[in-house]
């Protein structure tokens, strides 16, 4: 599988910087592999349409906008938007985690 892209998308402030801190300690958890990059280029978060801060994107895509989110949510953000190969053991939802 191709390796994944997770950016968090904001201007630097504690805020962001928690959460960037957040999602690669649960990217770690998860054995996630993917480049996990802060982008703080305003051009670049208009061009993907993104209009508030933080915001968690998957390969691109925001999934996830502003602060306070616990880590549950982006656990869930992070399993709901990152492919995932099937296999024997996946469930109905293909993600194996048995939180179908």
């Amino acid at each position: 599988m191709e390796k994944q892209s997770i950016q968090i998308l904001g201007s630097g402030c504690p805020v962001c910087k928690q959460l960037l801190k957040t999602v690669k300690e649960i990217a770690t958890e998860l054995k996630i592999e993917a480049d996990i990059e802060h982008i703080t280029d305003v051009a670049e978060m208009v061009k993907m349409g993104v209009m508030t801060s933080p915001v968690l994107a998957i390969n691109g895509k925001p999934v996830l906008a502003g602060g306070g989110h616990n880590n549950e949510e982006i656990k869930k953000a992070l399993a709901n938007n990152l492919p995932q190969e099937k296999n024997d053991s996946c469930y109905s939802c293909g993600c194996c985690c048995k939180n179908c």
